[in-house]
C-alpha cells in the first residue's frame, strides 16, 4: 500500500492522495470480489432454457414441467401466468403445454424471468427459498431465508 503524507500547518491537515498504480490495483481487487459475488448468486437458480417448437398454428413447450420444479410452484400457477401475458389459451399435456397461435421462443424466456422476479425472488434479501401463502384473498411471499413476509399482486404466485 502506498504511503499517506500528512502535512500540518497551522489549523489544517492536507492528506495527499494514494498514488494511481495503488488506486488501480485497489479498484481490481474490488471489481474481483463484486464479480465473484454476483456469480454466486445467479447460479444460486438455475432455470433450464425453454424449448419451444411450432407445430401449425400451436406452440408447444417442451419442457415446460421443468420450471415449476424449479422454482417450487404450482405449474397451474405458472401457466395461467403465461396464458395472461402471452393472451394465448394454452393447456398443459403431459410435461409439456401447448399454446394457440405462433409465439415467439424468446418471449417465454422473459416472462419466465419476470415470474421469478416477481412471484419467487424474495424482495428483501434476494433469496430463491421462498414460498407463497394466501391470506384473505391476499397472496403474500414468504421467505425461508430472512423470515421476510412480502405482498404479492395478481393470482400467480
Amino acid at each position: 500500500m502506498g504511503k499517506l503524507k500528512l502535512k500540518r500547518d497551522s489549523n489544517t491537515t492536507i492528506v495527499s492522495q494514494q498514488t494511481k498504480p495503488d488506486y488501480e490495483r485497489l479498484l481490481k481487487r474490488l471489481q474481483g470480489q463484486l464479480k465473484n459475488t454476483s456469480r454466486k448468486e445467479a447460479s444460486r437458480l438455475e432455470l433450464p432454457s425453454p424449448q419451444i417448437i411450432w407445430v401449425g398454428q400451436r406452440t408447444i413447450f417442451r419442457n415446460f414441467i421443468e420450471f415449476p420444479k424449479a422454482l417450487r410452484r404450482d405449474p397451474e400457477k405458472l401457466l395461467l401466468y403465461l396464458n395472461k401475458e402471452l393472451a394465448s389459451a394454452g393447456y398443459i399435456a403431459g410435461e409439456r403445454v401447448i399454446f394457440l397461435g405462433r409465439k415467439e421462443p424468446s418471449s417465454f424466456a422473459t416472462l419466465i424471468d419476470r415470474y421469478v422476479k416477481e412471484y419467487v425472488i424474495c424482495p428483501v434479501c434476494g433469496s430463491p427459498d421462498t414460498r407463497t401463502e394466501k391470506n384473505k384473498k391476499l397472496g403474500f411471499l414468504l421467505c425461508e431465508a430472512c423470515g421476510a413476509r412480502s405482498s404479492v399482486k395478481g393470482n400467480y404466485a
